[in-house]
């Protein structure tokens, strides 16, 4: 059994959260794309933890994690990343957690290169989070990547490092104006950062490939969501990889499989974080508001999203390319203050009404079309059940539902782990 877990926004709609809590039916859990640009965060008995690149079942400590091909690991974040679990009392040893030898490996030259091109642009960047992810894709896809199964073999390591590095430092000294790398430094770092993860590295397809013939429970977890995906998000505002479920099997090394269900996320409201167009955004005190209730800054930056009301023809098109047949609906209790609730239920573009998902400059121009729905103003928090809900909740819920065509099973009201209501 197949099942993804993706996001149909603009991510960080609380798919970690979700991936911590459905674990406990699967088996084993994949990482199937993206870097340490993004977090997902856990809250649990042990604590709150902010994941940047491991699976966010990683805190569940009878699950196999793993890291898929379709990945870009920066190994000194990793590293680090599994130090601050460890001191936390998280086990993490190769049984437990397993990486793809064909995921590539994002340099430091990868992160100088995100930097210098994000301050050449000023005012017209696209709100990268410096992390080195579109250079390392770009790399990736031009054959000049490290991958994971370099590190197992330090010569031959070396006689890639040599042309790479060369090549990179054309553009870093020559474009940028900027001090460049040597190949002994970024041997250095590999050795430092790359050898304490030999022994996790191995080919992943092999092994899910085996799990899933014994029947075991796969479940592929995304990075950000729909509208950040490479080919169908807000392009050129995305990120460098593919979020969607189609790809799953794909990023995870298993490409001879189909996923057999699929589990969208996403808010009781909108939220985006960084640059492009975000048609539903609120602004000044209203906007301030939510943003506080619902804690919205960035797992992995720590930038202040922006936030809006519900997007039903966003949402409704993140359903659809997510191929989504379930919905979990997260941060219902956010919205339990509120005396009236935004909805965008279409856009405006040129004057035109439209209900379909626009691209390019439509999107740019579009307009929300706002009803507001009645809020409930009580506590969802003790919300246990569905039939628990206040009854203008319901409503709320079964209206998104309608709108976006896609049964909302999951509802979440509460960042702690028994804070869900399953329909």
């Amino acid at each position: 059994m197949l099942t993804s877990i993706v996001g149909i926004n603009w991510g960080d709609e609380g798919k970690g959260r979700m991936v911590d809590l459905l674990a406990r039916s699967q088996d084993i859990i994949v990482r199937y794309q993206g870097g340490n640009n993004a977090g997902h965060t856990v809250i649990n008995n042990k604590g709150k933890f902010v994941l940047n690149l491991l699976p966010s079942a990683i805190l569940r400590e009878d699950k196999v994690n793993v890291m898929g091909n379709g990945m870009v690991v920066d190994i000194e974040h990793l590293c680090k990343e599994i130090a601050r679990l460890r001191a936390s009392g998280i086990d993490i040893t190769p049984e437990r957690l397993l990486i793809s030898d064909k995921a590539v490996v994002c340099c430091p030259f990868n992160v100088a290169q995100d930097c210098l091109e994000e301050d050449r642009l000023a005012d017209k960047k696209f709100g990268s989070t410096r992390r080195g992810i579109a250079p390392i894709y770009a790399d990736k896809y031009m054959k000049k990547a490290i991958r994971m199964g370099d590190l197992l073999h330090p010569e031959y390591l070396r006689s890639r490092l040599e042309g790479i590095v060369e090549w990179k430092n054309l553009t870093i000294e020559r474009a940028y104006g900027a001090k460049g790398y040597s190949v002994d430094e970024m041997m250095e770092w590999f050795k430092t950062y790359g050898d304490p993860l030999k022994d996790f590295i191995c080919d992943v397809g092999v092994y899910l490939d085996r799990a899933l013939d014994e029947g075991k429970r796969v479940m592929l977890e995304a990075q950000l969501g729909a509208l950040r995906d490479i080919d169908f998000g807000i392009y050129p505002f995305t990120t460098s990889s593919s979020t969607i479920t189609a790809y799953g099997p794909i990023g995870a090394g298993i490409p001879n499989r189909k996923v057999d269900h699929a589990i969208g996320v996403m808010k009781a409201y909108s939220t985006c974080v960084g640059e492009g167009p975000f048609t539903a955004e609120m602004f000044g005190e209203e906007a301030e508001n939510l943003r506080r209730a619902g804690g919205e800054y960035g797992a992995a930056t720590g930038r202040p999203r922006r936030v809006g009301g519900f997007d039903v023809v966003a949402s409704r098109y993140g359903c659809r390319v997510q191929a989504a047949d379930e919905i979990a609906l997260t941060k219902l209790d956010i919205l339990d203050g509120m005396d009236k609730i935004p909805v965008c239920v279409s856009y405006d573009v040129d004057g035109e009404t439209i209900t379909d998902f626009p691209s390019g400059e439509a999107l740019n121009k579009a307009k929300p079309n706002v009803i507001y729905l009645e809020g409930w103003k009580c506590s969802t928090a003790d919300c246990r059940t569905y039939d628990s809900l206040p009854a203008q909740a319901r409503k709320y819920v079964e209206f998104i539902e309608q709108k976006v065509g896609c049964n909302i099973k999951y509802i979440s009201v509460g960042a702690d782990r028994d804070a869900i209501i399953v329909r």
